[in-house]
């Protein structure tokens, strides 16, 4: 159960925010209780508790604890300033807006400015919300002390969160999924062909959670570390698993069909399996399959202190005996690869152990083995810290910079929230004003901010619903109320990376509590907040399709054409390593191509949302995201193969691969082009296959020839994607030119 949570909570990054907030929230109910304050003090020290627990996002100690210091004033300032300027409705309202810009656009200070920016806009809502008058003012003075030293209390005691243990957790979570993944792929070897659809949804989803642990452990090893070669080693091994991995589930879809699987079929959802999935044969290979499978996904979750004894050594050398031609079952060949790419998914397994947990006990190593384990300390070894920083892009001034824009948008936006929310209530007006903020958190477009307004909105209608049968339920039963609003908080920041709907349904729910614990609860109250939620997600969308927009389109595409020149470099760097030449740092080339297709994933989240209109502009966007996933795959698997070139036998580096793959960086850079600039001129090259332009055997060994013949295929997969990528674009083709 342990495991499973680990797998569906990566790093327990949700439970820890949930648990944090709430306990920061109970501390300061308990504490303001003794004092007996009244209950509108409660609210308000619920509230402050909550900002002050949620709106610090350093990794870091000491500047979490530096920026909590900072915003008690900032705290202090701002609900000083809204229970002053709240006697005059104009005078309010331009701060309120100024204090807004102000907020948005201190996010371009880090982290930092972010929380500040939260913490002052957070507080001037709350005193709005309890009604602060000046002569209350010492009162919430205290309640917010009380509340900011019950979230240090919280944050840095009872709930300590380090990097390291952060990391530590990821690396456990990474596991776990990858044991998922696993025992995912024995269900698919099993399935019949009526849930074969099912189960290969399954992998789909499988294989993008493992490779989400994976970016989320890529970035917090510089701060969960602090030996940047033990760094860079996590992150290889990590990539080397991913890659097994996923391999192996394309292995094994293809033993199950007539024909090689195209690699799209794990990316793209609907697609379907090649020659229908046909049942594999039942006979003694594939029982022998079906075994270590299981065997290999009980060595991944096996704990370090209990992975050891003969037979799990057993186990281990026979799963890593299939990298030896000799060892590998009386099979067809398709079966046979599975087999191979067994061996190399549990040489991947120790190697991620041996990083993890450091050495192992290799009394009982059997020669293959042994030659595995050579080939870890060979690569460790050969693993160097490049020192050489890359240069930074200048960032955009003036109001092209994104901080500048979104700031003067989200102003613009609460400047008309403010004036239609007073037309529907003078006291409740700031609920649009919130919406309208919140829209603009973590988006960059008008279709995502029009996306998350819709969702706010529908979160907002059910949880009226919800909050007007708990008002009814609860009364006047204080304590009940608050222990219900603790709950409602936990799912709130459990739930909210997962659905903005159901946060927004618990906050909406959570609110129709406090309200009644305020007596100012009413039905018409709830239905207001859909009105003033429904205003301020308008007042949002309108003020980003007209002031300063970024249409979805524009951003699409530059961030398809950042993901485009991320595959070039890493496509030219793996393949000038392959042939004899040095590539720089390719692991982190990969890491920096998988963070700008999760960007673009992201972005295009309006395109491919369901209420979107446009059924074949968001089958287009999914079919070219696919795509680009198939592509990053052969591209980090390039990248790990040519990393292993220095130290692995049954790798040679051929210089001709330099030409002979200069059609794919070049159709890249086409394709980059034309999406950038749909004037220019560019156009991809077709020709034979890259196999077809190298002598036959040419870059193979005596004895592993099977490893060359995984980059060739790489290669060959890549170059098809890649031409398949400029026909949904629209780049037009041309035949190949010669190269050296």
């Amino acid at each position: 159960m342990w495991d499973r949570l680990a797998a569906s909570d990566p790093g327990l990054l949700r439970l820890t925010a949930g648990l944090r907030t709430v306990t920061a929230i109970a501390l300061t109910l308990a504490v303001l209780a003794v004092l007996r304050v009244p209950v509108s003090q409660l609210v308000a020290g619920a509230i402050a508790a909550m900002v002050a627990t949620f709106a610090i996002r350093e990794k870091q100690w000491g500047p979490q604890a530096v920026t909590l210091a900072l915003g008690l004033p900032m705290a202090l300032a701002s609900v000083t300033l809204g229970a002053l300027l709240n006697r005059w409705a104009v005078v309010g309202d331009v701060f309120f807006v100024v204090l807004i810009f102000c907020a948005v656009y201190g996010r371009r200070f880090g982290d930092r400015g972010t929380a500040l920016g939260l913490i002052g806009f957070q507080v001037y809502f709350l005193s709005l919300f309890v009604g602060a008058t000046p002569a209350g003012l010492p009162a919430l003075y205290g309640v917010i002390g009380v509340a900011f030293v019950c979230s240090a209390v919280a944050r840095f005691v009872l709930l300590p969160q380090t990097p390291a243990g952060t990391l530590d957790r990821l690396r456990r979570a990474f596991r776990a999924r990858l044991a998922q993944l696993l025992a995912t792929q024995v269900e698919l070897l099993d399935a019949g062909p009526d849930d074969v659809e099912k189960v290969l949804e399954e992998l789909r989803t499988g294989t993008a959670r493992l490779h989400e642990t994976a970016l989320m452990i890529q970035g917090r090893l510089e701060d969960g570390t602090s030996d940047p070669a033990v760094a860079r080693l996590l992150q290889r091994r990590i990539a080397d698993a991913e890659i097994a991995a996923e391999r192996l589930g394309l292995l094994l879809l293809t033993a199950r069909s007539a024909e090689r699987t195209d690699t799209l079929t794990l990316h793209l959802p609907g697609a379907p399996l090649p020659s229908g999935g046909e049942l594999p044969v039942r006979d003694e290979a594939t029982a022998a399959l079906r075994r270590d499978l299981k065997a290999l996904r009980v060595l991944m979750l096996r704990p370090a202190g209990e992975a050891s004894g003969t037979a799990l050594a057993q186990v281990r050398n026979r799963l890593l005996g299939y990298r030896e031609e000799e060892n590998l079952p009386e099979a067809a060949p398709a079966v046979q690869d599975v087999f191979r790419g067994l061996g190399e998914a549990a040489r991947a397994a120790m190697g991620l152990r041996v990083a993890l947990e450091g050495p192992q006990d290799e009394s009982d190593d059997s020669p293959a083995t042994a030659r595995s384990r050579e080939e870890l300390d060979a690569e460790d070894a050969a693993i160097e810290i490049s020192e050489e920083s890359e240069p930074q892009e200048a960032e955009p001034a003036g109001l092209k910079r994104p901080t500048t824009r979104a700031a003067v948008q989200v102003a613009v936006g609460s400047s008309l929230a403010i004036a239609g929310g007073e037309l529907l209530s003078s006291q409740r007006w700031y609920w649009a004003v919130l919406t309208c903020w919140i829209v603009f958190i973590n988006t960059a477009s008008t279709g995502e901010i029009l996306v998350k307004g819709y969702r706010r909105l529908l979160g907002t209608v059910l949880g009226v619903v919800a909050g007007i049968g708990l008002a009814g339920l609860v009364g006047h039963h204080t304590w009940t109320a608050f222990a219900l609003v603790l709950v409602f908080i936990f799912v709130m920041f459990y739930t909210a990376p997962l659905s903005y709907t159901l946060m927004s349904f618990f906050v909406t729910a959570m609110l129709g509590l406090l309200y009644t614990l305020l007596n100012t609860y009413s039905t018409s109250v709830l239905v207001l907040r859909i009105e003033e939620t429904a205003l301020g997600a308008a007042c949002g969308v309108i003020a980003a399709a007209l002031v300063l927009p970024v249409h979805t389109d524009r951003r699409t595409n530059d961030l398809l054409v950042a993901a485009l020149n991320r595959l070039a470099e890493v496509t030219r760097g793996a393949v000038d390593q392959l042939s004899g030449g040095t590539g720089g740092d390719l692991v982190e080339q990969a890491r920096e191509l998988d963070q700008a297709l999760a960007d673009l994933r992201a972005a295009t989240q309006p395109l491919t949302h369901p209420i979107t209109p446009l059924r074949s502009r968001r089958d287009t966007a999914r079919y070219v995201v696919a795509l680009l996933e198939t592509c990053a795959y052969h591209g980090r698997s390039l990248a790990a193969t040519a990393e292993l070139l220095p130290t692995h036998p049954s790798i040679a580096a051929d210089p001709r691969l330099r030409g002979a793959c200069g059609r794919i960086v070049h159709n890249i850079e086409a394709i980059a082009a034309h999406v950038a600039d749909p004037r220019s001129a560019e156009e991809i090259e077709t020709g034979p296959s890259i196999a077809s332009m190298l002598e036959p055997g040419s870059l193979r060994t005596p004895r592993y020839g099977r490893v060359t013949d995984r980059v060739l295929r790489h290669l060959q997969r890549l170059d098809e994607a890649v031409s398949g990528l400029a026909r949904p674009l629209g780049v037009a083709g041309g035949p190949a030119q010669p190269r050296r």
